[in-house]
């Protein structure tokens, strides 16, 4: 069963067990979000992903530059880990790593969630880093955060969500997007929707890193001659 097709269960299930004024707050933040414009201000394939260096799960500082040095990079913003679809995202994602890993690529998923907030905390963590990112920083800079509406702020609160009191922009969130990087720092695909019970099939992302895979097999050659004709001429000039 595909991701979206679990997707669309639990909110067929959800909307059924749930008052009618919370699925119209739902309806109506959506339809809100898409009318803002925020999807064509969002950070696309062609553009490059800001560079960033974020905490992991235990204050580990995580660099895109470092992760680029061993090939593409597969993001994916998610809203936290009180939110099921995310969940079942992270979960879907652990299932495919190891072949994301085996292609030469690596999975990172971002969050503006911070370690301590976090509700599934007896769930094993996917086998992948999972991000801090405070204030949805990173997100406005892909252009892809949002201010959560104060219709659904209690109901989010009551969904898990734990906002850092005191903390500036602790209700904006990112819309669920997955972007993967090349290694030069390119988007060569994203994917970002402002429904965020639709989410990109996990075999999708499988798809563009084998493809980025044979792109890299192709161009190793003429990189390495490209690499070793510049180290030789900085030597030459230095001599």
């Amino acid at each position: 069963m595909s991701l979206n097709t679990q997707m669309k269960a639990l909110k067929h299930a959800v909307e059924a067990g749930a008052l009618p004024s919370v699925v119209g707050a739902f309806g109506r933040a959506e339809m809100a979000l898409r009318q803002s414009g925020i999807l064509e201000r969002a950070l696309r394939a062609g553009e490059r992903m800001p560079e960033f260096t974020l905490p992991d799960t235990r204050a580990r500082a995580v660099a895109l530059a470092r992760l680029l040095l061993r090939g593409p990079v597969v993001v994916s913003f998610y809203r936290g880990d009180w939110c099921d679809y995310c969940a079942m995202e992270l979960a879907a994602l652990t299932a495919i790593h190891d072949q994301v890993k085996g292609l030469g690529a690596t999975l990172i998923g971002i969050s503006p969630q911070a370690p301590e907030a976090r509700i599934r905390c007896d769930a094993p963590e996917p086998p992948f880093p999972l991000l801090f990112d405070a204030g949805a920083k990173l997100a406005r800079r892909c252009r892809i955060a949002f201010a959560v509406s104060d219709e659904l702020r209690p109901i989010y609160t009551a969904a898990g969500r734990r906002p850092l009191p005191g903390v500036h922009d602790s209700w904006l969130l990112p819309l669920p997007a997955t972007y993967v990087v090349d290694w030069t720092g390119e988007v060569v695909f994203s994917h970002v929707n402002t429904d965020y019970t639709n989410r990109l099939e996990p075999a999708d992302i499988i798809t563009v890193v084998a493809h980025l895979a044979r792109r890299m097999d192709r161009e190793r050659p003429h990189r390495v001659r490209r690499a070793a004709s510049q180290s030789a001429a900085r030597r030459h000039a230095s001599e």
